[in-house]
């Protein structure tokens, strides 16, 4: 019961009604509030620019805009453009007192701008809390983000969640250090091995903003060149961003960097860092304290300020593409700050995509590259193994190696360690009938057969034993493996060489570097191990397999792998060996034997300008439940020019494995419908789908519709 009633003899601590009652009318006599009320009610408002445009962290397409706020006295110092705030979101109109809007639940946002009006006729909302005063969003950034959301039909929180990372106290706290002088100009060292690297680091030392695509000689002098190239750029007082696929080569470059710059003069950022630490290190860049930055995928968004160059490495390696809504591309990204931002950019690979080779070929950036004596000098001899030797060469069909490949295998183990690599991890994946070569499939569901560690044939799909399998072809009982895992492969090799050590890398254990002494080192593709002194010799095993993928991709990503290990052998001059176990007439083999990356990818450019496939056009996926896919493509108003490529049923998720990003819910059918336009049309694409979307959000109801730009995998 309340003490106001008189009733109890005074209030819960036993202090007389009288004392309580002064209280209370002290409490209603305040002008300014005590403390900080839900809505602010009755407190006053900032005397200029009272009105705070706000984007609050919902996510949600039809709320991608901004929202006004009221913004209270108390508020006005600390509520600065791009500070994080709280404020009330969901009440309605009816909801109004004293001219002021309450109710609602408590929300995360930014506030970015502040305005002397408000475009909103209504009672507003006041400002619940200025979580920080730190302005974490500057208008770089949030352009950025806008033209990230827009590319992408994607909403602008969204972006903002993997652009600004997640609030640590303790690390604004902190102070971060002075900024340091510009180093020297660096001299241009390994880069004169390339016919314009010398005047490439003259550029950018020089404050140019050259633009190129650099195919990297093979080796591990990569890391170096691109700290040779941030330090030309700091020289000119300018900053520099890196983005590389994984932390290992993060740390590779990181090293690279403080050997030519000094401890502290660069920021890493990667995840492996942790939430204060990575904060900390951003907050440094934001305040211009660091001006060189090096990370993985979410370093693509890093505040550098005054940004010089821009860079990214291997842009094929799946890592560069975001999981998480709206999905950039790190190379997407980065060329978009680079035309916002007017500076340099580098593009470097061992590799190069069809992507890399558009921009050649567009002029919008040029070649940077090695003469061909120069590539001779530094890549390994690659030998191939195709069908037709394999045929002449029963004994080694049998047992998936060829006599060639020992014989490398034999060779190179006198001199140093050996690199295999098998297209996946585990032991026997996938099932072959042994005569006729027709793939084990399961009798319920047609999924592929598996052998697990203790012998049993299982479903990969259904999940299902498979105790008396035979062939529906030829009726045989035996069965082979079609591609053997890395574990298998390790334990064969073992038994071959058993006086050798023999070294696993691979997804449930990745080394980063392996000993100069003889060893066989077994790895999957973008888990190879560097070798003190580089490989004598490297195995690259069930080409086909890769090259066999049903997927556009599929022979510009094997190559990629490929070249990705090629790259950690000795030079030819060396002794350095690599036998490849592929067709030896296809196109992605020819370019391995040569060491010519950028020819495949040219010819890879002009077949996908004739079939009207990206890059060359722009594509978004629609993917869903049947119903939801054709009732999403009846409402979408496409552009004109737009043309809708199927629907067609998508693969079954495997029972008891994780959910592919985009991929349908086990056991669920989907369908994907890929919506095709011709260059300048894709803005008007990402538009027209996002308007689509955001209206199916507001009917609501219906199964969920997912929507990707410039999809990875287009089968």
């Amino acid at each position: 019961m309340s003490s106001e009633n008189g009733q109890g003899g005074g209030g819960a601590e036993g202090a007389p009604p009288e004392q309580l009652a002064l209280i209370r009318e002290s409490v209603r006599d305040a002008k300014v509030p005590r403390a900080k009320p839900r809505t602010w009610r009755g407190a006053a408002l900032a005397e200029e620019l009272p009105v705070a445009r706000v984007l609050v962290d919902k996510g949600v397409l039809h709320l991608d805009r901004y929202f006004d706020y009221a913004v209270p006295a108390e508020l006005d110092e600390q509520a600065q453009p791009g500070v994080r705030v709280r404020v009330r979101f969901g009440a309605g109109r009816h909801r109004v007192r004293e001219g002021r809007r309450e109710g609602g639940g408590l929300i995360d946002g930014f506030l970015v701008e502040r305005r002397a009006e408000s475009d909103y006729s209504g009672p507003l909302a006041a400002l619940a809390q200025v979580v920080s005063p730190e302005p974490v969003l500057s208008e770089e950034l949030l352009g950025l983000a806008r033209a990230v959301a827009d590319r992408y039909a994607g909403s602008l929180a969204d972006v903002l969640q993997l652009a600004v990372p997640p609030r640590s106290a303790r690390a604004e706290r902190r102070v971060s250090p002075t900024p340091p002088t510009p180093p020297a100009p660096p001299e241009a060292g390994p880069w004169v091995r390339y016919e314009r690297g010398a005047a490439f680091i003259e550029s950018l030392a020089s404050g140019g903003t050259p633009r190129a695509v650099w195919n990297a000689l093979p080796g591990p002098r990569w890391s170096e060149e691109l700290a040779r190239a941030v330090a030309a750029t700091l020289a000119s007082g300018r900053g520099a961003l890196v983005v590389v696929p994984d932390g290992r080569a993060a740390a590779r470059v990181d090293a690279a960097l403080t050997a030519q710059l000094g401890q502290g003069r660069h920021a890493l950022l990667t995840a492996d860092a942790g939430p204060e630490k990575r904060y900390g290190q951003w907050l440094a860049v934001r305040r211009g304290a660091v001006r060189a930055v090096v990370g993985t995928r979410a370093a693509m968004f890093a505040p550098v300020q005054n940004l010089g160059l821009l860079a990214i490495w291997d842009d094929g390696d799946d890592s560069h593409s975001e999981p998480h809504a709206p999905q950039p591309h790190a190379r997407d990204v980065l060329l978009l700050r680079a035309a916002l931002d007017k500076c340099a950019f580098l593009l470097g690979s061992w590799s190069c995509t069809v992507e890399a080779a558009q921009l050649v070929e567009s002029g919008w950036a040029r070649p940077l590259a090695a003469g061909r004596e120069q590539v001779r000098r530094s890549a390994a001899l690659v030998r191939t193994v195709g069908d037709g030797d394999l045929a002449r060469d029963e004994a080694a069909r049998a047992a998936r190696l060829p006599t060639l490949a020992w014989q490398v295998v034999r060779d190179g183990l006198r001199h140093g360690p050996v690199l295999v690599q098998v297209p996946r991890r585990g032991y026997v994946p996938r099932l072959a009938c042994a005569t006729c070569r027709a793939p084990a499939r399961c009798l319920h569901c047609s999924g592929p057969l598996e052998a697990r560690d203790a012998g049993a044939l299982q479903c990969g799909w259904c999940g299902r034993e498979e105790a008396a399998w035979h062939c529906p072809e030829c009726g045989s009982f035996r069965l082979r493996a079609q591609i053997v895992g890395a574990r298998r492969t390790a334990e064969e090799l073992g038994r071959a060489f058993p006086a050798v050590p023999v070294r696993t890398s691979g997804r449930e254990q990745v080394l980063d570097t392996v000993p100069g002494a003889p060893a066989l080192v077994v790895s999957t593709p973008g888990a190879e191990p560097v070798a003190e002194g580089g490989y004598a010799a490297a195995l690259l095993l069930d080409g086909w397999a890769m090259l066999g993928r049903p997927d556009l991709r599929a022979g510009e990503d094997a190559l990629r792998r490929w070249l990705g290990a090629a790259a950690l052998v000795r030079p030819q001059g060396d002794g350095g060996t690599v036998v490849v176990v592929a067709e030896p007439t296809l196109r992605p083999v020819q370019a391995l034997v040569r060491w010519d990356p950028v020819g495949h990818a040219v010819r890879e450019l002009a077949d996908r300008a004739e079939l009207g496939f990206p890059p060359v056009s722009r594509m978004a996926a629609v993917s869903g439940p049947v119903q939801a896919v054709a009732e999403f493509l009846a409402a979408v108003e496409l552009p004109p020019d737009a043309e809708v490529l199927g629907p067609v049923p998508m693969p079954l998720g495997p029972a008891g494995r994780p959910r592919r990003t985009g991929g349908p819910p086990p056991g669920e059918q989907w369908e994907r419908a890929l919506v095709r336009v011709p260059p300048g049309s894709g803005a008007a694409l990402a538009m027209a789908l996002k308007t689509a979307q955001a209206a199916r959000m507001v009917r609501g109801g219906g199964e969920p519709v997912r929507l990707r730009i410039d999809p990875p995998d287009i089968g």
